[in-house]
């Protein structure tokens, strides 16, 4: 029993160990600048993190059935283009859902070539990272879009107090967790990631709910890049790149599992907020820029370690259980598996 138990401890442990580190970079770049722990410095971390996070939601979706969107980035870009090109004389909220619609289509594309044709969600995106960047950089030709002043200006739009950022990803926030946890829809995306063979025996149709779920993370990119826009002002040829790493990065530090059927968006906020923390304390004390990859890498390192020893642990303590209740031997199910 006492190796359960330590296996429980160390569970805990790894649940709390992003927001150890989150109290250890406050106290770290507290401790460097004094302008670090301003309420104005807080408020722009919540507005710039608010494109990520957006993002993040989405593709917290797609990771919670154990798939994969390396392409959200791209996505972004791609659906900004189009804006800035084709659209550029819409009203903004005919231009937000015109980027989400963009995003959406990528999306059901990418879940065509994975429910359709079985290829494997890291190869379809990848490619499709590369096809949609390379399609945005033909719209643009590769020079910078500007975007007319009523979307620029949302940046700078407060409703009681609070941003325009701010109030889309607590919108964005509510009806996902409402998605996920308060409708069937919700509850069988988490039925795919825990086991699909056995979710699709049980009547779910997991084609369809991958399609929608692909859906939704394009859905959510697009309206991650439409944000973004509000911030910088312009497109450019480096607009949302690389992104996808922060994407990714943020639902997993949120608790969000890599092989499926555990997290939550809640979690994702918080992944998106560590993650922009650190980038602007990096600014604020004026570190090196060549720093900030070698940052990134560490953050990426981290949360993929902290799953993979979390995903393995939970493994050993299921199949522990599984032979508890298939009535083996007292001592074996007394004795918990050795953990690595």
């Amino acid at each position: 029993m006492k190796k359960g138990v330590k296996a429980h401890g160390i569970l805990v442990a790894l649940r709390l160990l992003p927001y150890a580190v989150f109290v250890v970079v406050l106290v770290t770049f507290a401790s460097l600048s004094s302008r670090f722990l301003q309420v104005q410095n807080f408020l722009n971390i919540l507005v710039q993190a608010a494109p990520v996070a957006i993002a993040g939601i989405g593709m917290t979706f797609v990771l919670l059935t154990g798939g994969i969107d390396l392409s959200v980035g791209a996505v972004m870009y791609l659906s900004a283009c189009i804006l800035g090109v084709f659209f550029k004389s819409v009203a903004w909220p005919v231009g937000l859902l015109l980027m989400m619609a963009c995003g959406s289509v990528w999306g059901a594309l990418n879940a065509v070539f994975i429910t359709r044709l079985r290829v494997v969600p890291f190869i379809v995106t990848l490619a499709t990272l590369f096809i949609a960047r390379g399609a945005a950089l033909y719209l643009s030709n590769t020079k910078m879009i500007f975007l007319p002043k009523e979307v620029t200006g949302l940046n700078r739009l407060y409703w009681f107090g609070i941003p325009f950022a701010i109030w889309t990803l607590a919108v964005v926030l509510a009806v996902a967790w409402v998605i996920l946890r308060e409708t069937p829809f919700g509850r069988q995306i988490y039925a795919v990631g825990a086991d699909p063979v056995a979710a699709e025996k049980a009547g779910l149709k997991v084609g369809r709910i991958l399609f929608l779920v692909y859906c939704i993370s394009g859905a959510c990119a697009g309206m991650g890049g439409f944000v973004s826009i509000t911030q910088v002002g312009a497109v450019s040829p480096s607009f949302a790149l690389e992104r996808e790493f922060a994407v990714i990065a943020a639902a997993v530090l949120g608790g969000t599992s890599l092989f499926g059927g555990r997290g939550g968006v809640g979690g994702t906020i918080f992944g998106a907020i560590l993650i922009q923390t650190v980038n602007n304390g990096l600014v604020i004390i004026n570190a090196n820029p060549y720093i900030y990859p070698l940052v990134t890498a560490a953050i990426i390192f981290l949360a993929v370690l902290v799953d993979s020893l979390r995903e393995r642990i939970l493994k050993r303590l299921q199949a522990r259980q599984i032979r508890v209740e298939e009535g083996g031997d007292a001592r074996l199910a007394s004795a918990p598996a050795r953990l690595p």
